[in-house]
């Protein structure tokens, strides 16, 4: 009850303040391109049950029926807008949505879609007995997943190299939750992001 309190109280403040910032990124997907403001993929949550994940659309339209779940460091999928918007991780402000829903907390496993889960073995399954989230320790691992996978053979080298590291993260999260697991875990992914700005600020 405390970590569904927390999540609720966070969400709600950090939606209403940053209502303009989401407001302004929504106008500029929808001047940019064709199609929905958001992307709802659909993703394996709680104990098994889908749900639809948030995100603001980065892609074209019907970008999944041109490429795989991965994304390429230089996806020709991605617009302009939705680029920047990944660079920083912008894209994923709308999950706070899926937090008040209740479908999503702020700390836990990064959902994935259901080809992928189909996939765990009986130690991953506990992935799946926590509610996930939109940080945690795999999360701040990959945090420059693009970068990572490069632009060859993205899908593949997610599968056999990523996905088994990202498993045994969820795996341990899984196992030590908790409210001071998800404290740590939310410090190291503000200096993470910090990092990410000032080094990508850097680079321009």
């Amino acid at each position: 009850m405390a970590k569904r309190s927390f999540d609720i109280v966070v969400s709600l403040v950090l939606l209403v303040l940053l209502s303009p910032v989401l407001l302004y990124i929504a106008i500029r997907i929808k001047c940019e391109s064709p199609g929905p403001v958001f992307y709802r993929g659909v993703r394996t949550g709680l104990h098994g049950k889908p749900f639809r994940i948030l995100k603001f659309r980065t892609m074209v339209p019907d970008a999944e029926h041109l490429g795989g779940p991965s994304t390429a460091y230089n996806d020709p999928r991605l617009t302009k807008f939705g680029a920047s918007l990944r660079k920083y991780k912008l894209d994923e402000l709308p999950q706070f949505i899926n937090v008040l829903l209740g479908d999503m907390s702020i700390v836990g496993p990064r959902p994935q879609v259901e080809r992928y889960t189909m996939l765990y073995n009986n130690e991953e399954k506990i992935i799946l007995s926590v509610k996930p989230g939109i940080t945690d320790y795999a999360s701040l691992h990959f945090i420059n997943l693009d970068r990572i996978l490069g632009d060859h053979d993205v899908d593949g080298k997610y599968l056999r190299e990523i996905e088994p590291e990202k498993n045994r993260l969820r795996v341990k999260y899984a196992r030590e939750h908790s409210f001071l697991v998800d404290v740590k875990i939310l410090l190291l992914t503000a200096r993470k992001m910090l990092n990410i700005v000032s080094a990508r600020n850097a680079e321009e």
